[in-house]
């Protein structure tokens, strides 16, 4: 019998996993998909630590408590200060961790990241070459290859774990959908979170769902962990990323490479903001990635559309993350959302904008424009009318990175029922908490993978040592 098995094999399971058996455990790992990695083949692989060594290489000075100072200010104080603190002291070292099994970031990192608010101070990393979750699990691959060949993993793909097993209140094991029965005195759930289930996320989140999550992100542990009782934590913290163009093909899935940049301090704005009335409803040049993401939850459908002329696309290069002006002009009326008009009434027919509001919004901006003043909004930078022929709209979803309700869990990871007792043998680790548990209702730079390493780790070493 394991002394630990694992449900979920991305990147909290992985590190867990491999935790247990650098501590003398050993570890039943399932995992759904046929391969390993959950998340990270479609993530971004952003890791923020405070007091590193790349941070101490270039002169950064930082500390997990300056690095908790900046959760809580960008969260308004609605992360969980205890798990927060926790994983935030364990968070440099699994940066070391991964930097001496050989992942190699980018040498302008650690850097401040502008797509989510910014920390005070450089502490991010990423690998060269996007999406960077790849690189993360190269590096985690041959450690758990290791220990399979040694015998202290037994890593099964193709699983699906469908049921906790129960004796009185404590978890003794769990069932797969084939009627398979397996039993260890700890079981970990570590099985993402719930981006690609619609129902569910309709159910807990009440947002429409586009989504950059894994199609292996179905909620199943959080089903699993509800079934005999579990507490949910996160309810009502969720907020979108801002902005992605609409799937393609019937995908839930966004194209997360090619997003439109709407990241006002890299690329300032020549285009406008509309709803599906024509209306502006924010100053483009805002410089709160965080404040724009809040006021886009009051959009109807939070859906949005930038529009510009042909001269923003010459000067306010990319419009879209990865396309030149020739590429973007080329996908309109090919590409979903992507759309171009001789004239600003043709442009609304064929985005679903009203045309008269469109055309009173980009008349009244084009005044403030010749006036120098946003009277509206009080966008500053305003480079130029909307006027020159050819005429684009991109129509943008909010995109759902990260879920923010997951299974209540005690300062250990212990999973918690409703009443708020532990449940005997239960942990959760990863998305399946709810990542509103680190950072609250925003998004973190680098708190989505890191803990769920670091939490993982911290899990895995607490359980091969209590079963020795």
């Amino acid at each position: 019998m394991p002394t630990t098995i694992v449900v979920g094999a991305g990147p909290g399971g992985l590190a867990c996993a491999i935790a247990a058996a650098d501590a003398g455990g050993t570890v039943l790992l399932l995992e759904k998909a046929p391969d390993v990695g959950g998340a990270l083949p479609y993530s971004g692989g952003h890791l923020s630590a405070g007091g590193f060594s790349l941070q101490r290489a270039r002169g950064i000075s930082d500390d997990p408590e300056r690095h908790f100072d900046d959760i809580w200010r960008i969260s308004r104080g609605t992360a969980r200060s205890d798990l927060t603190r926790l994983t935030l002291r364990e968070q440099p070292a699994v940066l070391e961790w991964l930097l001496t099994a050989g992942l190699t970031v980018d040498p302008d990192t650690p850097r401040i990241v502008y797509g989510h608010e910014p920390y005070r101070t450089p502490r991010t990393i990423h690998a060269t070459t996007a999406p960077g979750g790849p690189a993360i699990l190269a590096a985690l691959r041959p450690m758990l290859d290791a220990h399979r060949a040694a015998g202290r993993i037994d890593l099964r793909c193709g699983v699906r774990v469908t049921e906790l097993l129960t004796e009185g209140d404590a978890v003794v094991g769990v069932g797969t959908a084939d009627g398979t029965r397996w039993w260890a005195p700890a079981v970990v759930l570590a099985t993402g979170g719930f981006g690609y289930a619609p129902e569910l996320f309709t159910e807990l989140e009440g947002a429409p769902l586009t989504t950059s999550a894994a199609p292996t992100s179905t909620g199943d542990g959080l089903l699993m962990g509800r079934s005999i009782g579990a507490g949910l934590q996160g309810l009502g913290r969720y907020i979108p990323t801002f902005g992605g163009l609409p799937p393609i093909d019937g995908d839930l899935r966004v194209d997360w490479v090619h997003r439109p940049h709407l990241v006002a301090p890299e690329r300032p704005p020549w285009e406008i903001y509309v709803d599906r009335a024509g209306r502006r409803w924010i100053a483009e040049d805002e410089p709160s990635i965080d404040h724009k993401e809040r006021v886009l939850t009051t959009v109807d459908r939070m859906t949005f559309w930038t529009v510009f002329d042909a001269r923003a696309l010459r000067e306010s290069y990319p419009m879209v993350h990865g396309w030149s002006p020739a590429e973007l002009d080329a996908r309109c009326g090919r590409r979903r959302g992507v759309h171009r008009a001789s004239g600003l009434a043709e442009l609304a027919g064929l985005a679903g904008i009203d045309p008269a509001g469109l055309a009173a919004t980009v008349a009244r901006y084009n005044g403030f424009v010749a006036d120098g003043r946003d009277a509206d909004f009080g966008r500053a930078y305003l480079p130029g009318p909307i006027v020159e022929p050819p005429f684009y709209a991109l129509e943008n979803h909010p995109v759902t990175l990260i879920t923010f309700a997951g299974l209540d869990v005690d300062e250990m990871l212990g999973v918690r029922r409703a009443d708020g007792a532990t449940i005997p043998g239960l942990y959760a680790v990863g998305e399946v908490i709810g990542s509103a548990a680190v950072n609250g209702n925003a998004f973190c730079s680098g708190m989505c993978l890191t803990p769920a390493m670091a939490f993982g780790r911290l899990v895995g070493r607490r359980l091969a040592r209590t079963a020795s």
